[in-house]
């Protein structure tokens, strides 16, 4: 099979399995998913918005939480993981975002990746969801279906070696929801200790199929 074709085999059915998507995390500015995708790292997206609704309550942007102290902020998020840390990378990337942007989330790579807490993939979901741009967020549920269905060689080994691979062959109108489709799909379908493979739709194509 052409790498065209299974590329298109998988984007086809997991489009018509999940359909139009945004991210699992919930949020109602660009300064909240940004917040929230900090908070997922590493953590769950059900656990991290157990937690945001009290946050963005007493602090809905980024002027607000520009005034909160990491303890104070602390006892908001103390129930996802590493709370200490997240705590400090609230507060100083609202600060952050208040003294250079405005209070704004800058729609930049470069700009978010200087604040506290956000690498690339942090900075790739929030240009993707919140300012609409073809970005492709490679986390370990997208890094790992990827190359179990064949998507990237065995020479991408580090997550932007996969995020390259994926944004070559990807048609730009599905670049952003592909992201959310191989996620769930990993999340919940190829997971990483046991994989359901019975009850997936791309088994006939993967060569993982347990």
């Amino acid at each position: 099979m052409k790498l065209a074709e299974r590329y298109s085999i998988v984007l086809s059915r997991l489009a018509a399995k999940h359909g139009s998507l945004d991210t699992e995390l919930e949020y109602a500015s660009p300064f909240q998913l940004l917040v929230a995708v900090v908070l997922s790292a590493q953590c769950t997206d059900k656990r991290v918005n157990m937690v945001t609704p009290a946050l963005f309550e007493d602090y809905p942007t980024a002027e607000a939480m520009a005034h909160a102290e990491p303890d104070i902020l602390f006892e908001y998020i103390k129930s996802v993981s590493y709370p200490n840390s997240k705590a400090k990378y609230l507060s100083g990337l609202a600060r952050q975002l208040v003294k250079l942007h405005g209070g704004e989330v800058p729609a930049d790579m470069d700009a978010l990746q200087k604040l506290p807490g956000v690498g690339r993939k942090t900075a790739n979901v929030v240009l993707a969801f919140a300012f609409g741009q073809e970005r492709l967020a490679v986390d370990t549920h997208v890094f790992r279906v990827s190359h179990r269905l064949s998507l990237v060689s065995k020479r991408c080994t580090t997550p932007l070696a996969v995020e390259k691979a994926l944004m070559r062959h990807i048609p730009h109108e599905q670049i952003a929801p592909a992201h959310s489709w191989l996620l769930l799909h990993g999340r919940y379908t190829c997971t990483a200790l046991r994989p359901k493979c019975a009850a997936c739709e791309l088994s006939d194509i993967c060569k993982h199929v347990v």
